[in-house]
């Protein structure tokens, strides 16, 4: 691969990805999932930075990843910060195809072509190299077993894993239903991770246009109250008028 460390947007891919299958489970939502991903992985870079419910870009210069760099460019074009929510929810779905993409040139996945009932061609992907699936899920499955705080990057896979829907195929039936809670309570130990996990829950439920209210006033979505953190403010940085 020629790289030590893998995005946040190829994990997640690779998390949702069924090995027996070959196909990528919650594939509406997973679009929104690797947007936010994106953004999760430019701000553990040093390129943008939460202003609030916003993104703001700190640093323009490219990381040399081709993906991430489009995305940061997109950002930089903006000129002011935009707001979570409405980024992830733009017109930029189809990340699952390229991301898909971007791993079979990497080596980590191979495309299957096929057949759906035996007209439409269809096109599956198996991974490579089932480690890598596995030590990513090994992180995971760390986090939610031992409790202890997981690091930033682990602890933003788990929320936009929660985000996307990945719980249930991750931790299946009755018997996982503790573990998926866990994994909904990981989203409180990273403040990007979790302004990002919200932006996508609430883009899947229309909430799009609308402000975030601040929990506990009158209409706000007080998500605290079901004992899930909501990132905190940067203090240091203006607020512009919302577009």
């Amino acid at each position: 691969m020629g790289r030590s460390r893998r995005t946040l947007p190829e994990e997640l891919l690779l998390l949702a990805l069924d090995p027996t299958t070959g196909t990528t489970a919650q594939p509406q939502s997973l679009d929104l999932g690797l947007a936010g991903a994106q953004l999760v992985e430019l701000a553990l870079a040093g390129r943008i930075a939460p202003d609030g419910d916003r993104i703001a870009v700190v640093m323009p210069r490219p990381t040399g990843d081709p993906t991430l760099d489009s995305a940061l460019e997109l950002l930089r074009r903006r000129g002011s910060p935009v707001r979570a929510v409405h980024w992830i929810g733009g017109p930029r779905l189809g990340l699952r195809q390229i991301y898909l993409a971007h791993l079979e040139r990497c080596g980590m996945v191979h495309a299957v072509a096929g057949q759906m009932c035996g007209v439409l061609p269809t096109t599956r992907y198996q991974a490579t190299d089932t480690a890598i699936s596995r030590d990513i899920r090994a992180r995971l499955d760390s986090a939610i077993r031992t409790g202890v705080p997981p690091d930033p990057r682990t602890a933003a896979l788990a929320a936009l894993a929660h985000a996307v829907g990945l719980g249930k195929h991750l931790y299946p039936g009755n018997e996982g239903r503790s573990s998926r809670s866990r994994l909904r309570d990981l989203i409180r130990h990273d403040p990007m991770g979790g302004l990002v996990a919200h932006a996508v829950m609430d883009v899947q439920n229309g909430a799009a246009v609308q402000p975030r209210r601040a929990p506990g006033t009158p209409g706000g979505n007080n998500r605290q109250s079901a004992g899930v953190a909501m990132p905190q403010r940067r203090s240091g940085m203006a607020r512009v008028a919302a577009h």
